[in-house]
């Protein structure tokens, strides 16, 4: 009979009455108690209890009575205010066991090259869980609590994948307190590496879906604090800085190997990928991020590293459900998100054999192919086998596609533009970003043409004479990087020479363009399309939640870009990762050898993916110098009192022209410090059609700095690049 009157006291303490979340939290802070307090008396955690005051998740028994207990003498103690209403009671939800989820196909094989580690994980968009829902209960519960104050919700999408109801990632606290997408905290109950790496694929329920049918799911990534790292026996400090990763004997690494886990061949650095092969399509990788071996660049995240737990996990999940799970440098992020928007192969069916083979995906990069001679940079063997060591490539030897940096020369500044008071910058969004939109690249691999007939929709790298295209000596040439025209043939990209064929034809010159070789790629098509859609709305989403948004007039733009840093440091931080994600995303596509043991003339391990290719990167960042110059060049003839010229691209005294360019940033002189004074806009507020357009989206323009025209001038006589600094903050501008 006791057993049965024990039963029936268990079932009675399951439902004890409790008040609402809020009155919780109020009955507590009367006492002056707090929740380190209220936790060490229950026997729980701390977050546990904040859980159960922001009505996250419900105390089960034991503790559920404990609880109710202390929460009713409280009451006795400080009754609600008279005319408050009275609290109402709310049946809690009985806790249900849920199935552990199904883990997403696996790394296919043991330890792996750092190149096929980045090649094999492609992945995905996440998808954090609405702020609302708390985890279900799964095998070791998973106890969830409120995120700190100082922490905004996250952005969360309308659907979740059910297997990765917490999000993407979790940035683990040494307390054991793993916090997650949109304020979700998970009690995480492990001491070493090899427990963090299993509770995760059994229980944490992290990841996100894949970006492409044919693509793969991202892995779970579990951030370390410095206090975290310390719980699981990590130094706070990495001895050695050359190779920056533990060495073999040491105990964590020997942990891993100890539970049968893997490491790839980066070994365990800032950004470790812990990993067991694959058993069928059951997927179990892990990706740890080192905060105090500094996973997070200062120079793409700021300070986040210097977070609280919950603000750094809110602002890595907006990262990664607007662009990528973070797997490293968001230059890793950026060439990823390619290969995770278009895989290089998928599943098709064997006509002969009726069996399922892996087969390209239409459009992708599907194999890794050698550049043309003048395409590699001089370390790359088909360089190394052609010039010797020491020998400085020629224009005729080397495709030199880069960014503009040129100033004018002082001489040519003329009387009315010295009257001016200011100097003016302005900054095109995203600007590599921008020109990848509808840019048609290379598929497969380079074909040797001799005296080949230029087509604008054939891309390649191409050797010919564009130095008989004059244009006003007080704007750079289009076709050099430092502004400079040409002295004879040199090798350029695509939309460079379909730009000098527009030249020739707009201003009806007198030059023949005639192409002497050419390296082309008959497959082609518009690769980078996806990449720049995703990369585009997460500029803008970003942009409008720090309060900038694509509906504003030029003036209201202006006005809510002089502040929008400080309308939410953690949504910034996000902006400026994108940002590093586009650039370095398109710098990873011509990846440098690394390491002191590299010798001139031998392959590099990023030879070996399908991405690896510097004319894309070539013709990207052709295709935005162009664009930039097309501008100058629109601007000039919207503001000149006199026609458009023919038979020469001069114009008048009264144009408005630029004294200095960097990347994507150009200097005029104006009358007064707004982008307003100088910019040619219509009384309606509409810019003149072709010229600088101020607004969010990439391709347009934002306000970069003012500064007197005396200092950029100082800086032109010195031979200083005033676009440098315009900033006005000494930071300094080297592009999008």
């Amino acid at each position: 009979m006791s057993e049965l009157f024990d039963a029936v006291d268990a079932l009675i303490a399951s439902r004890a009455w409790l008040p609402p979340p809020a009155e919780r939290k109020r009955l507590r802070t009367a006492h002056g108690l707090t929740t380190d307090e209220v936790a060490t008396a229950l026997g729980v955690r701390r977050a546990t209890v904040s859980a159960w005051e922001s009505g996250k998740t419900e105390p089960r028994p034991p503790e559920r009575d404990a609880y109710a207990r202390l929460l009713q003498q409280l009451a006795e103690l400080y009754p609600a205010p008279h005319g408050a209403p009275a609290p109402i009671q709310e049946a809690p939800a009985p806790p249900t066991d849920a199935p552990r989820p199904k883990q997403a196909p696996s790394l296919s094989t043991g330890p792996v090259s750092d190149a096929a580690a980045m090649t094999n994980h492609e992945n995905t968009q996440p998808t954090p869980p609405p702020a609302t829902s708390a985890p279900a209960a799964a095998p070791r519960p998973a106890t969830t609590a409120a995120k700190k104050a100082t922490a905004k919700p996250a952005p969360v999408p309308a659907a979740v994948d059910p297997r990765f109801a917490h999000g993407p990632l979790g940035v683990l606290d040494g307390d054991g307190s793993l916090y997650c997408a949109g304020g979700l905290v998970l009690d995480c109950p492990v001491g070493t590496v090899p427990e963090l790496v299993a509770w995760t694929l059994a229980e944490a329920k992290l990841g996100a879906s894949r970006l492409h049918r044919s693509g793969k799911d991202s892995d779970p990534l579990i951030v370390l604090t410095g206090a975290a790292a310390e719980q699981l026996g990590l130094p706070l400090v990495l001895e050695d800085r050359r190779a920056m990763r533990l060495p073999e004997d040491h105990k964590v690494v020997k942990q891993i190997a100890k539970a049968k886990w893997q490491l790839t061949r980066r070994g365990f650095g800032p950004w470790a990928r812990v990993y067991r092969p694959a058993q069928g399509d059951r997927r179990q990788c892990v990706q740890l991020a080192v905060l105090p071996w500094g996973a997070l660049d200062s120079r793409s995240w700021g300070d986040a590293d210097q977070l609280p737990p919950p603000e750094l996990a809110r602002v890595l999940s907006a990262y990664a459900a607007r662009v990528l799970t973070p797997r490293g440098s968001t230059a890793v992020a950026g060439l990823e998100l390619m290969t995770a928007l278009r895989p290089p192969t998928r599943a098709v069916k064997d006509d002969a054999t009726g069996t399922w083979v892996s087969g390209p995906v239409p459009g992708s990069l599907t194999a890794a192919v050698d550049p043309a001679p003048p395409e590699a940079p001089d370390e790359h063997p088909v360089v190394h086998g052609l010039y010797p060591s020491a020998h400085p490539r020629t224009e005729a030897e080397v495709l030199d596609e880069e960014a503009f940096d040129w100033i004018r020369p002082t001489e040519l500044l003329t009387d009315a533009e010295c009257a001016k008071q200011f100097a003016v910058g302005v900054d095109v969004n995203t600007a590599f970003l921008a020109a990848a939109n509808r840019l048609m690249v290379g598929l497969g691999a380079p074909e040797y043409v001799k005296a080949p007939r230029f087509d604008k929709a054939v891309p390649g790298s191409w050797l010919v004479d564009l130095s008989g295209i004059k244009l006003d000596p007080r704007l750079p040439s289009p076709f050099t990087p430092h502004g400079e025209r040409p002295t004879g043939p040199a090798w350029y990209a695509t939309p460079t020479v379909a730009y000098a064929a527009e030249l020739i034809d707009q201003y009806r010159l007198q030059v023949e363009l005639r192409p002497l070789v050419a390296y082309v790629r008959r497959d082609a098509g518009p690769y980078l399309d996806p990449w720049y859609k995703h990369l585009a709305d997460a500029y803008k989403q970003t942009m409008a939640d720090l309060g900038v948004t694509a509906d504003l007039s030029p003036a209201a733009f202006l006005d809510a870009m002089a502040g929008y840093k400080g309308s939410d440091p953690g949504m910034t931080m996000v902006l400026s990762a994108i940002k590093s994600t586009v650039k370095g995303g398109i710098g990873k596509l011509r990846e440098r050898p690394q390491g002191t043991n590299y010798r001139p003339g031998e392959r590099w391990p990023a030879l070996e993916r399908p991405t690896w290719r510097p004319d894309i990167r070539a013709a990207v960042i052709s295709a935005a110098r162009v664009n930039m110059h097309r501008k100058l060049v629109k601007t000039a003839l919207a503001t000149q009192a006199g026609p458009a010229p023919t038979g020469s691209v001069v114009f008048g005294e009264d144009a408005l022209l630029p004294i200095a360019l960097l990347s994507d940033c150009a200097v005029y002189p104006s009358a007064g410090p707004s982008p307003l004074d100088v910019l040619p806009y219509n009384t309606a507020g509409k810019p003149a059609p072709g010229t600088f357009r101020l607004g969010v989206p990439p391709g347009m323009v934002k306000h970069e700095g003012t500064r007197e025209l005396y200092w950029a001038v100082d800086l032109l006589e010195q031979q200083h690049n005033p676009a440098r600094h315009i900033k006005g903050d000494d930071a300094v501008d080297e592009g999008e």
